[in-house]
């Protein structure tokens, strides 16, 4: 069963996100885990593809094909599906990529942002991501080896997988990728962002995840703690003007630091 951690205190919090960051190898604590906050404990780790509905997965490379078309091409570096792929996930377009950060802090902010959801209880996910790349095919596991890292890339993942249809099929069970995307912008430097993507569309991750518990934690963030840990991120500058750097950014961080409790 996946490790289910509900925290009460700030500390508490710290030292379930941080457990684990001890690097033996390297001496230091380098954290192996990707996060995700979510402002409802009930919210699933869906992508936005999934929340289109309907006949979702039939219609993932009409996206996408139409995106392409219609989108600039030099919006992208190179012309392949995980440039595209990132560039659609980043701009809105509903694709089978999940965002995860390697910053708790980033992650709390998430969990915590939506002052709308003050009185429902948050999550942090966690995903060791060395773990989850352990059950990858050997065809990617030696890429990572090759490059000595990891989390792949897209210039790595393009020269493995040319397409969706070699995503769907180059694994007899499904398994999680964890890459990070191209610095389109400072929104994606700033939130220490990367993504998660699964080989089939119609997996989601948590599914996933109760299938391969080992590599993954949920920390439970009671609604009574929200507003303390919102205030302690807004005092060490974890708020909307840096994430989404911008006049939107500032606006979204004016209006929740202005409205009442």
């Amino acid at each position: 069963m996946l490790a289910t951690i509900t925290v009460h205190s700030w500390d508490e919090l710290q030292q379930a996100l941080f457990a684990d960051s001890w690097n033996e190898d390297l001496g230091r604590y380098r954290s192996r885990f990707a996060f995700r906050g979510l402002s409802d404990v009930s919210y699933r780790l869906e992508t936005t593809l999934m929340r289109l509905g309907g006949p979702y997965a039939e219609l993932e490379h009409h996206l996408l094909r139409n995106f392409k078309k219609y989108a600039h091409q030099r919006v992208v570096e190179r012309d392949s599906i995980w440039h595209w792929l990132s560039v659609a996930q980043h701009y809105g377009l509903p694709t089978r990529l999940l965002d995860w950060t390697y910053s708790p802090f980033i992650a709390m902010h998430f969990a915590t942002a939506n002052i709308e959801k003050s009185d429902i209880d948050g999550v942090v996910w966690a995903v060791n991501y060395v773990k989850a790349h352990q059950l990858l095919p050997d065809v990617l596991r030696h890429k990572l080896e090759q490059e000595g890292a990891n989390v792949l890339t897209v210039e790595m993942l393009t020269e493995v997988i040319s397409s969706l249809s070699e995503l769907d099929g180059i694994a007899r069970d499904d398994v999680a990728l964890f890459f990070e995307p191209p610095s389109i912008d400072d929104r994606i430097v700033n939130q220490f962002a990367f993504c998660s993507v699964m080989t089939s569309p119609g997996m989601a991750l948590d599914s996933w995840l109760a299938n391969h518990p080992e590599t993954g934690r949920k920390i439970i963030i009671p609604a009574a703690l929200k507003w303390e840990i919102r205030d302690k991120l807004d005092q060490a500058n974890i708020t909307e003007r840096v994430l989404f750097p911008g006049l939107d950014g500032l606006s979204r961080w004016l209006k929740r630091h202005y409205s009442p409790r």
